[in-house]
């Protein structure tokens, strides 16, 4: 029997097509399953292990965990006395200023004080040129001594006409009377010019009207003053006494008026960047609200002594208005508040945590009072209240140890470990350890 011809490859039919071969199309798609199959169960697998050991290396939440005690910051309660403060800005300002100009016009012959100079009530500040007062006043006298003359030879001959009795008219010896008035009255006069012209010269020498603190001068020597000039020569500012004007919230004007009513005054103290300057008192309240602010002011005077206080200078202020007495006291991060009331966490002595309700006081910068819940002595969480929850076992640390760790990890992060020497990060570990 003769073989059947083979059929040929439609494109090129050198090839010959083999009877029962699979297509390739079919294998290449078999293999790509293969792959999409292997890559998927790659990823399966390594995201499986990797949630598994973040579960395992996670450290306990807000609710705890099995991770072991947990480092807390406690501090005890203690039982004492709470100031009441109300706080605002404050601007310093001199009890007296006072702007001292020429009263006469002339040149600077001198300036007798020194820049930023202490004076005293009349101590001399500037002098101006006499002279051209002084000429006046020469002449001013001068004038007085001939009206004088005058004077004395109209009453000689007064006295004449009436000696002279009904042989002088009666119109003359009018008129002679009247000469006598007028040459009186001329001395008046020159008097009054001799008074004003040694006013003047006393204008010449400025005095200091006021004790106090003289500032830059205005005026250099050998310049013309004038009454009339606005800047002045120099000024001069009390300080010791200084006020300084607080500004403080409308709502606490009832517990300020409360304790204006009680004597002695209030206490102020007058702070910058939270270091203490100077201890005075209120002087006066004043007597309305500024509607734009919801504000009032409140002037208080302090002694100033050492000079700490300067005029127009920014301070915070703080006015005492009450001392609670016997007060059980905590550290205001102690207290936490949640949606029904406040609560704080309680070391117990077998080192877990306690959940207390507490009735709350007032807060006074960094302590905060306890109305109810907590007694004297009983430790309370500062620092690390986030991990806790009740009966969580803690670790407790002091308030100086924290301390101590922050700075040691802000001097490492500010120096760098490239400045640190040899061998140092070796100790660190062995103290992070230990």
């Amino acid at each position: 029997m003769s073989e059947l011809p083979q059929p040929r490859h439609p494109e090129n039919p050198a090839i010959e097509a083999r009877p029962g071969a699979p297509a390739k199309t079919t294998y290449g798609c078999l293999w790509l399953l293969i792959v999409l199959i292997i890559a998927a169960g790659a990823i399966w697998w390594f995201g499986f292990r990797n949630k598994k050991s973040t579960a395992t290396t996670q450290p306990a939440g807000r609710h705890g965990g099995g991770g072991g005690p947990v480092p807390v910051v406690a501090v005890p309660a203690h039982r004492g006395d709470m100031p009441v403060y109300l706080t605002g800005l404050g601007t310093a300002q001199a009890l007296n200023t006072v702007i001292v100009h020429t009263r006469i016009d002339g040149q600077l012959m001198q300036v007798a004080y020194k820049e930023g100079q202490f004076v005293h009530q009349g101590d001399l500040l500037v002098q101006i040129d006499p002279r051209p007062y002084q000429a006046v006043l020469d002449q001013a006298k001068a004038q007085l001594a001939k009206d004088q003359s005058l004077l004395a030879n109209a009453q000689l001959d007064l006295q004449r006409d009436k000696l002279a009795g009904e042989a002088i008219p009666a119109q003359q010896l009018d008129t002679q009377r009247a000469t006598v008035d007028q040459d009186q009255a001329a001395l008046k006069i020159d008097q009054a010019q001799i008074e004003t012209a040694q006013l003047n010269i006393t204008y010449c020498h400025i005095t200091a009207p006021i004790a106090g603190w003289v500032g830059l001068r205005l005026v250099d020597v050998g310049n013309m003053v004038h009454a009339t000039d606005s800047n002045g020569i120099v000024v001069i500012t009390q300080t010791q006494p200084i006020t300084v004007v607080i500004t403080l919230p409308e709502r606490d004007i009832p517990q300020l008026m409360d304790r204006m009513r009680t004597p002695p005054l209030p206490e102020v103290d007058a702070f910058q960047d939270q270091t203490k300057l100077a201890s005075g008192h209120v002087l006066a309240v004043d007597n309305q609200v500024n509607t734009s602010s919801g504000t009032f002011q409140v002037k208080a005077i302090f002694d100033n002594k050492d000079n700490a206080l300067f005029p127009n200078q920014y301070l915070d202020a703080r006015v005492l208005v009450q001392i609670q007495k016997n007060v059980v006291i905590v550290p205001a991060a102690a207290v936490q508040h949640g949606p029904d009331s406040a609560f704080i966490y309680v070391v117990k002595p077998d080192n877990t945590v306690e959940i207390r309700n507490i009735g709350e006081g007032i807060e006074q910068g960094s302590n905060a009072v306890v109305a109810s819940g907590i007694e004297p002595d009983e430790m309370c969480v500062t620092d690390g209240v986030d991990k806790l929850q009740a009966g969580t076992k803690v670790v407790v640390r002091s308030p100086a140890a924290t301390q101590a760790t922050t700075r040691e990890a802000a001097e490492e992060s500010t120096t760098g470990p490239s400045t640190r020497p040899a061998g140092s990060g070796h100790r660190h570990k062995k103290r992070n350890a230990e």
